[in-house]
């Protein structure tokens, strides 16, 4: 019987934060506490979004906004990476950036937790920003798919091509 296995990637479901990004903007733009502080939130290039308000605190309540958006569509907050609010003017921005894909540092972490914690019988391979699980026994993997989902990373977290 051949090799059953699954991919562990950390990927960004782009649409779902761009649909997160339009909700936020759409709020900001009705509700009442951010009338005049001239907040906005829009893409800055592929992998960034640039938050402007008034005020630093405007600036963050923004942030709140978006995050809550993104728990609602499921997309892990650990993807973002944003800056502390910085004067611009007379503006206060906050960058976010999107992180995607596993570090290699990270692929050997947890590469190395499957081969300390995991059953036996179980590798691990590394390929590119992405790390491929394969063992003879299903159920293996299963302890596997648990095991990772236990710890506690801090980039986001799937499990794809499971076959």
């Amino acid at each position: 019987m051949a090799d059953s296995s699954f991919d562990i990637v950390s990927k960004i479901d782009r649409q779902e934060v761009d649909n997160a990004l339009g909700q936020t903007a759409r709020e900001i733009s009705t509700r009442f506490d951010f009338k005049g502080t001239g907040a906005s939130i829009e893409w800055s290039g592929e992998h960034a979004i640039e938050i402007t308000a008034s005020a630093d605190d405007r600036a963050s309540a923004v942030l709140d906004v978006f995050k809550g958006k993104l728990v609602k569509r499921d997309v892990s907050l650990k993807v973002l990476d944003a800056s502390e609010p910085r004067p611009s003017g007379q503006q206060s921005k906050i960058s976010i950036a999107l992180k995607e894909g596993i570090s290699s540092e990270d692929a050997k972490k947890v590469s190395k937790l499957i081969r300390d914690e995991g059953p036996k019988g179980v590798k691990a391979q590394i390929q590119g920003d992405e790390l491929r699980v394969s063992s003879k026994k299903r159920d293996d993997l299963q302890e596997v798919i648990s095991l990772v989902k236990s710890q506690d990373y801090d980039f986001a977290v799937q499990f794809t091509n499971y076959r």
